[in-house]
């Protein structure tokens, strides 16, 4: 149940390990060499675009694989000074690469005649997106010096605040009481009993939950503070607007878009209230959902996995789709590439690393043999699959937009989900129609509260550091609007800005609409996997391979989508709407 790393390096003292490092320091003050001697005019300026590009796939090929080492040791064990002394390292030596790459931008910015120039290279026109969108960025570029500056300081910055709260919320341990019995437990094996079948259960470890919260509710605040008030400080300096307005610009999505993606988002929430009303009735309560029972498993899927049969289900399900996706999850999990064990100083949650260049992937879980948990591997190893449609691409152009990131990974829980109901009794079908509802709820519904929070947190913290109890009440009122009158307004979940972790990077602003996105467009193109079958397998592998050098709205158009209509959306939401009126009527005999 534990990953390997050893295709990476077998540890820090290796001599691979020690080797790449040396030749990464090596390479950076080459870079910087390059930078100030061949960068001061404009002659064979094809001939120094492309040794740019060489001198950036070397060294992004060097940093992503020292990096994930380093990252990947840590998200395991959260006490492993050696792991975060590197990740520290690696961040500091990173930070040499600021000046040769802002020179460079600035170099590119000034060519008028960009297009022609790539049309005279063939590794030019294989990097031809990658370029322009440098052009694009160094429109908010600062000097030299003051960029330097700020990536130094993020060190002592963002950087450290980031360490610290993963470091306090992956030790935190939470008082419980269970069976008569006072333990010890961490914190994702508290936050799973989410899911037990005992009313009694979820809403003790709920309020454990919240109490644990008061432990490191200062020190989450304080770095919550830190890494907000320094994302304002240099969106506004380098002159957008907002830090959503840089958001959509990395993601490659225009505004249009999420405004008509929330458009027919609020015109759905009413429906998911009316079932969380429906789900509340049928636990006994009458002023809608408390947070503790927001998971309650409904119907009678009693069943559970252990890891091998989890894997086995999720195999023998994605080969229904493709032998390419069902041969990459297999391969992933006889290899172990997969860390599924919840243990003290692991991280919570789940998530996909991607390696490009080993042209592997690794995958964090805290499973504890639940459906919904093997629903979770099958959206990592989704993710891992659509690595798997990029390992040939150049490693520049390897890299996709967040919300696009989310497509493979709930395309392939659909896939599990509809085999579950396929193959369920009425019992059965009604807890895991009620399930995949209750996830798409978090991932529609949830997330515009998240969405809600991180801007009215962002337009306060211009003004001032915020309280704990300011952050508390956001979070509430931001669930009071998203949620509505389905959930019980005195059961709510005041911490959840502690929870996750995505708040804590200053690179991941905004880290909640690209799910959303990912959920409504995953579910158009399963409603054309339907349409078309096998067919569709081959343009689908196709799309994920485009991600990588496409805007969003580009990539959805080769299926013939609009994404800046609400349309589409709607029709996404509607298939959503279609189950919960399936489920109300289910349940109402």
């Amino acid at each position: 149940m534990r990953w390997s790393l050893d295709e990476l390096y077998t540890s820090f003292k290796s001599n691979k390990y020690i080797q790449d490092l040396g030749k990464y320091e090596k390479l950076i003050e080459e870079f910087n060499v390059w930078a100030n001697s061949r960068l001061n005019d404009y002659k064979d300026i094809g001939v120094k675009i492309e040794e740019y590009i060489n001198y950036s796939k070397s060294l992004s090929t060097l940093s992503a694989k020292l990096g994930t080492f380093a990252s990947l040791t840590s998200s395991v064990d959260a006490n492993n000074e050696v792991a975060l002394a590197y990740l520290n390292k690696l961040s500091m030596m990173g930070s040499n690469l600021t000046k040769p790459n802002v020179k460079f931008q600035n170099y590119l910015k000034n060519i008028d005649n960009l297009d022609e120039i790539i049309k005279t290279s063939e590794l030019l026109k294989e990097h031809d997106f990658y370029l322009n969108q440098i052009k694009i960025f160094a429109k908010y570029l600062l000097s030299e010096k003051e960029e330097v500056l700020i990536s130094k300081l993020r060190n002592t910055g963002s950087t450290a605040w980031t360490n610290l709260q993963n470091k306090i919320t992956s030790n935190l341990m939470v008082d419980i009481k269970l069976n008569d019995q006072e333990k010890k437990l961490p914190l994702p094996a508290v936050r799973n009993l989410a899911y037990s079948t005992d009313t009694d259960i979820r809403k003790t470890a709920y309020e454990a939950e919240l109490l644990a919260y008061k432990k490191i509710e200062e020190s989450s605040a304080a770095a919550l503070n830190g890494i907000k008030g320094e994302v304002l400080t240099i969106t506004e300096l380098r002159g957008y607007s907002s830090p959503l307005e840089e958001v959509l610009i990395q993601s490659r999505m225009n505004n249009g878009t999420l405004d008509s993606m929330f458009t027919a988002i609020k015109e759905y929430l009413p429906i998911f209230h009316k079932y969380y009303r429906r789900k509340a009735e049928l636990l006994g309560h009458k002023n809608g959902l408390p947070f503790y029972d927001m998971f309650a498993p409904m119907g009678k899927v009693s069943r559970t996995f252990t890891y091998e049969e989890a894997m086995k289900y999720i195999v023998e399900n994605f080969r229904t789709f493709s032998d390419k996706l069902a041969d990459y999850a297999e391969n992933a999990y006889e290899r172990n590439w997969l860390d599924v064990e919840p243990r003290e100083g692991k991280i919570g949650g789940a998530f996909c690393s991607n390696i490009h260049p080993i042209k592997e992937s690794r995958v964090l879980a805290n499973f504890d043999g639940s459906f919904s948990n093997v629903i979770t591997l099958a959206h990592e190893l989704g993710h891992g699959y659509h690595g798997l449609n990029l390992k040939d691409a150049s490693i520049l152009n390897s890299r996709y937009p967040m919300p696009i990131a989310e497509t493979a990974s709930i395309f392939c829980e659909t896939i599990v989900t509809n085999a579950a109901l396929r193959e369920a009794s009425d019992d059965e079908a009604i807890g895991i129609l009620e399930t995949s509802i209750s996830d798409a709820g978090q991932v529609i519904v949830d997330i515009y509260s998240r969405f809600l929070f991180e801007t009215e947190v962002f337009e306060r913290r211009k003004d001032h550091p915020l309280s704990v109890n300011e952050f508390k009440e956001i979070m509430v009122e931001a669930q009071k609007k998203s949620y509505g009158h389905g959930l019980d307004h005195d059961v709510l979940h005041p911490y959840m800005w502690i929870n996750k972790t995505h708040y804590y990077s200053a690179g991941r602003n905004f880290y909640n609409f690209p799910y959303a996105f990912g959920l409504l467009f995953s579910k158009g193109l399963y409603a054309e996997y339907l349409t078309k079958g096998n067919n569709f397998v081959k343009e689908y592998d196709e799309l994920l391979e485009a991600t990588g050098k496409n805007n969003i709205e580009d990539v959805a158009l080769r299926m013939n989508i609009d994404i800046q209509s609400p349309e589409f959306f709607r029709a996404s939401l509607q298939l959503i709407e279609n189950d919960i009126e399936k489920f109300i009527k289910i349940t109402s005999k």
